[in-house]
């Protein structure tokens, strides 16, 4: 009955649940400041350097897979500074010994709604009838960052409308850019909404939503890699449109980073050794590998490398552009859940986490997302 009443559509799935409150994850204090938060901001400020040194390397570019034809395109955005909403990095972490960064999900990343709101909710509802002490809290301060980043942005682009864009039949991607259209509201901004596939061209090489507005500004649910080799590919440099996020998150949000990050950081403790798929005779052949293409998201088209012999773990689209090595570090596992912390950051800041639980080793779309407290 909550759920509905605030809109939150997904939280269950195909049958299963999503949303998943028979558990949560208890931290202390200086868990989360010292081996997430920290952390994950200068993860953040070495994966932005990386970004500096590929958009300046021609060699980099065409590692990283970005069409040549769009690489003016995306340096540009880098060096006219523009402004980052948010992203999310993925850390193997057990409580324990330091978080390890799998990857960074900063273009499109998604439980964005269920982290920022509605598992706070969760948490005052669980004080409120004396289930939780009152004392508990909860590492998330995402909406108030995000309503913030916001207004920044339209100040930045001079804009006081923003649309918003995602793909037709999904839900989760529907709820996750509704709720960025009330954060905008609440901000100021007057919102629209377009679906990705309805997005139009006119004449004069605007992009253009249903009713023929142009979109200034949009903030869209859709990965930088698809739209760089769309039909439309050609247009994005000269439609004068100011998107959300910006072009430069295509070498944040590529796996490629994470090879680099280890070049550039050696034996940094929470980084994982990492390595291009033509130069895996730097990997150890008696270790286990992880293997990833380049653009993979939710978990798709990964392998595992274990004495030369390579297995299957999941299916999906991806690998075309190329693979990276991770060396395996497995999730934990507690009661039975292989667990994995997402570390959000809005802009700069370090903004909250998520968790999601499955009983198998990777973390899909359909995984389960439970709440998390400080005590």
């Amino acid at each position: 009955m909550l759920a509905a009443e605030y809109g939150f559509h997904f939280h269950t799935m195909y049958g299963e649940p999503y949303w998943d409150e028979s558990a949560y994850y208890q931290f202390s204090l200086a868990q989360i400041e010292n081996h997430i938060e920290d952390p994950t901001a200068e993860i953040h400020q070495m994966c932005l350097s990386i970004v500096d040194e590929v958009v300046n390397s021609e060699k980099l570019m065409k590692r990283f897979a970005i069409p040549q034809a769009h690489w003016d395109f995306v340096r540009q955005s880098w060096l006219n500074k523009e402004p980052s909403l948010y992203s999310r990095l993925d850390l193997v972490y057990d409580g324990v010994n330091p978080a390890k960064l799998l990857e960074n999900n900063a273009d499109t990343p998604t439980s964005l709604y269920e982290s920022g709101f509605w598992q706070w909710l969760w948490l005052e509802h669980q004080v409120q009838e004396g289930h939780i002490a009152r004392n508990a809290d909860q590492f998330n301060s995402l909406q108030e960052k995000l309503v913030h980043r916001l207004g920044e942005i339209a100040q930045f682009y001079q804009v006081h409308e923003m649309h918003f864009a995602c793909c037709k039949d999904t839900e989760e991607d529907r709820g996750t850019v509704q709720y960025l259209q009330d954060c905008a509201s609440e901000a100021g901004i007057e919102d629209k909404f377009v679906y990705v596939e309805d997005i139009g061209l006119s004449e004069n090489g605007l992009f253009t939503d249903m009713s023929n507005n142009p979109l200034l500004s949009c903030f869209k649910l859709y990965p930088w890699e698809f739209m760089l080799s769309e039909s439309y590919g050609d247009h994005l440099e000269t439609a004068d449109t100011n998107w959300i996020e910006p072009p430069w998150k295509a070498i944040l949000s590529n796996k490629a980073l994470l090879p680099l990050l280890w070049q550039r950081f050696p034996n940094h403790p929470n980084l994982l050794p990492s390595y291009f798929s033509d130069g895996a005779h730097k990997a150890s052949s008696n270790e286990k590998w992880i293997k990833k293409p380049l653009f993979s998201r939710e978990g798709a088209n990964i392998s595992l490398l274990d004495n030369g012999e390579e297995k299957v773990l999941s299916e999906g689209p991806y690998g075309e552009e190329g693979f990276i090595l991770q060396a395996y570090s497995p999730l934990p596992v507690f009661d039975g859940n292989h667990t994995l912390i997402g570390s959000w950051l809005v802009d700069d800041m370090p903004a909250g986490i998520s968790i999601r639980e499955d009983k198998s080793p990777i973390t899909q779309d359909l995984s389960r997302y439970l709440p998390h407290i400080i005590l």
